[in-house]
């Protein structure tokens, strides 16, 4: 992966302001920076979420998220990419993931961003437990998550 890449799988949170600034310093040609957080719900499906945990499977899911990141490398001109996922017991509100992106203009970051984030949620190997009421239950990708990754299926425009 370029070195202007990042890809961390962590238990501990992440100071967002701290990781943009870091994305940006000392490249005076970017003009955009772009970044997503996920957070956990305290409600998923209809079903009140009390925590998530999750787990991954070291080596694998660094390599996974590093190919995603390559690919949006290859379809925008980006000046540096980050992708933050933590591990383990969560609660809600807590954040999740963290996929930032630079960029010379906004249009390319905005579309990365939410490149990384389609084929993050889709593809990189996670598995996600939510405690509930009614038990703990994996959950799965979902049907609106596997749908957002059409947009991107076709070759990038210029």
């Amino acid at each position: 992966m370029n070195p202007a890449a990042s890809v961390r799988i962590q238990h501990g949170d992440f100071d967002l302001s701290t990781e943009l600034a870091a994305l940006r310093a000392h490249d005076p040609k970017v003009g955009a920076v772009v970044g997503f957080v996920g957070t956990v719900r305290d409600m998923n499906e209809g079903l009140d979420v009390a925590a998530m945990e999750l787990e991954h499977y070291p080596g694998m899911t660094e390599k996974s998220i590093e190919a995603i990141v390559d690919q949006a490398k290859q379809r925008w001109p980006l000046a540096g990419a980050l992708v933050i996922h933590r591990v383990g017991p969560l609660l809600p509100q807590e954040q999740i993931v963290l996929v930032a992106v630079s960029s010379g203009h906004r249009g390319e970051a905005f579309a990365a961003c939410e490149f990384i984030i389609d084929y993050l949620k889709t593809e990189a190997p996670f598995w996600k437990k939510e405690s509930t009421p009614q038990g703990a239950r994996w959950v799965d990708a979902r049907v609106t998550d596997e749908a957002a990754l059409d947009k991107w299926k076709t070759p990038a425009r210029p």
